[in-house]
C-alpha cells in the first residue's frame, strides 16, 4: 500500500486505534492530520508521530470545531483523499440506569459526530477518495449494559452503506472497519469500576475464537486496506477484525 502524495485525515487520532492507524498511513507516505480533544493526549501523540503530523483539537459534536479542522486540512494540503471517522465514546449501564445525559453524549459522538464530520470532509474529497467509518461487533452480537454504544453503532454501520450509495456517483468509496475486543484505552472509559471491567473482559475474551484481544495495529493494517487501492471495487462493506467474535 503506497500513500504517497494523499492526505489522510483521522479523527480521534491521538489513542488507540486511531494513534495506531496514523502511524501506518504516515509510515506508508500519506500526510496524515489527526483530531483529539485531551490535551495531555495531543501532546503525547504530537511527540509519538512527529512534526510532519499535524495534531488538531477538535470536538466532533461541535460545528466550529469541525470547520476549523476542515479549513487546516484545506490551507494546509488542498484536499482530502482519506477520511477515517473513528472518534467515538461509550458508556456501560444497565437498562434501569441509563440516563438521557448518556444517551444523548453516545449518540452526539458516535453518531452525529460521524455523520457531520463526512458532510464535511466531501466537498474537498474527489473521485478516488476512501471513507471509513469504525463501526463495531457491537452491531452484529448483544452485549448486556452496553445498549446505546451498540445501537450508536449499529447506526453508523447504517450510514456505511447509505452513504456509499449517495458517494458512488462522485467516485467516493464508504466502507466500515468493525473491531472486535481490542486492548486500547477505550475500554478503560466503560465507566466500569476496574474489577468490574476485567471481569467482563476475562467473560467476553473466553469467547473469542483466536483466544486473545486484538492489537490497535492489526486494526490499522485493516483501515489502511480499505483506504487504499486494494480495496478500489469495495463499497458499502464493513470488514471485521474480531477475532472470530461475531463471526463463528
Amino acid at each position: 500500500m503506497n500513500f504517497a502524495g494523499r492526505t489522510a485525515l483521522i479523527t480521534g487520532g491521538t489513542s488507540g486505534i486511531g494513534l495506531a492507524t496514523a502511524k501506518l498511513l504516515q509510515e506508508e507516505g500519506a500526510r496524515v492530520i489527526v483530531t483529539g480533544t485531551s490535551a495531555g493526549s495531543m501532546e503525547a501523540a504530537g511527540r509519538e508521530l512527529g512534526p510532519e503530523v499535524r495534531v488538531l483539537g477538535a470536538d466532533v459534536r461541535l460545528a466550529a470545531d469541525l470547520d476549523a479542522a476542515m479549513g487546516a486540512v484545506r490551507d494546509h494540503f488542498g484536499k482530502l483523499d482519506i477520511l477515517f471517522a473513528n472518534a467515538g465514546v461509550g458508556r456501560a449501564a444497565p437498562l434501569e440506569s441509563v440516563t438521557e445525559a448518556q444517551i444523548d453524549e453516545q449518540l452526539s459522538i458516535n453518531f452525529k459526530g460521524v455523520f457531520f464530520t463526512v458532510q464535511r470532509a466531501v466537498p474537498m474529497m474527489g473521485k478516488g477518495g476512501s471513507i471509513v467509518l469504525n463501526t463495531s461487533f457491537l452491531d452484529e452480537v448483544g452485549i448486556p449494559g452496553l445498549s446505546i454504544l451498540a445501537a450508536s453503532k449499529a447506526a453508523v454501520r447504517s450510514l456505511v452503506r447509505t452513504l456509499a450509495a449517495e458517494l458512488a456517483p462522485r467516485g467516493i468509496r464508504v466502507n466500515g472497519i468493525s473491531p472486535g475486543l481490542i486492548e486500547t484505552p477505550f475500554h478503560g472509559k466503560l465507566g466500569l469500576p476496574p474489577e468490574q471491567l476485567g471481569q467482563v473482559a476475562a467473560a467476553l475474551g473466553a469467547r473469542i475464537p483466536l483466544g486473545r484481544f486484538g492489537d490497535a495495529a492489526e486494526i490499522a493494517k485493516a483501515v489502511a486496506f480499505l483506504a487504499s487501492d486494494d480495496a478500489s471495487f469495495a463499497t458499502g462493506s464493513e470488514l471485521a477484525v474480531d477475532g472470530g467474535f461475531a463471526q463463528v
